[in-house]
């Protein structure tokens, strides 16, 4: 009996945690109907209420945003806006700290977690799972003399929070995974390992 009670947890916690977070992103979604005049909202015309409408409505704005701002007209549209907002002193700091580490994640030439590393943290002999984010700028630079990156260490099994180094180069050691086998890893607490690649055997010549 005990081994079925623990085979039958082991199909249903999965399934049941997964579908728990895709409903609660799809429930957070759909609060973006709340903005939208009720006479407009689904239930106005078919008298109920259709989950995933918030999920739509999200993508379709993110999408048009992305259409309007690629233009011309949009980007002097967001010049204005952005001029608007450096005028408010709070809002100001806010709004162009988070804008400069998005641009910095999501730009096709940024290396920001592009890269899983192994560090030494939080002493000498413990080795745990960082990512590169960049190099030290600023007058952080200008006190490290030496070849230095910038790494962000993730805290298990919630690697949203975690603890940002700056390291010699030449203690890191660069993994042969990518970025989601190395989240998995750190998720899991270790228990799923990633994969080893095992090298293409290489034809001898004639």
């Amino acid at each position: 009996m005990k081994k079925y009670f623990v085979t039958g947890l082991l199909i249903w916690i999965p399934l049941s945690i997964t579908f728990m977070l895709l409903a609660w992103i799809i429930n957070t979604l759909d609060r973006i109907l709340l903005w939208i005049p009720e006479g407009w909202q689904p239930k106005a015309f078919l008298g109920l209420d259709i989950p995933g409408v918030g999920v739509a409505i999200t993508l379709l704005i993110i999408l048009a945003t992305g259409l309007i701002g690629a233009n011309v007209f949009g980007q002097r549209v967001v010049r204005l806006w952005e001029s608007f907002l450096s005028r408010i002193p709070v809002v100001k700091s806010i709004y162009y700290s988070v804008k400069q580490v998005s641009d910095t994640l999501f730009s096709s030439s940024s290396h920001a977690f592009r890269k899983a590393l192994l560090v030494q943290y939080p002493r000498t002999g413990a080795w745990t799972i960082a990512f590169l984010t960049g190099k030290p700028g600023g007058d952080a630079a200008q006190h490290l003399s030496g070849d230095y990156i910038s790494v962000y260490v993730p805290t298990t099994p919630n690697p949203t929070s975690g603890f940002f180094l700056m390291v010699p180069r030449e203690d890191v050691v660069e993994l042969d995974m990518s970025v989601d086998e190395a989240l998995k890893y750190i998720i899991s607490m270790g228990v799923v390992s990633p994969v080893k690649r095992v090298p293409a055997s290489v034809t001898p010549a004639d």
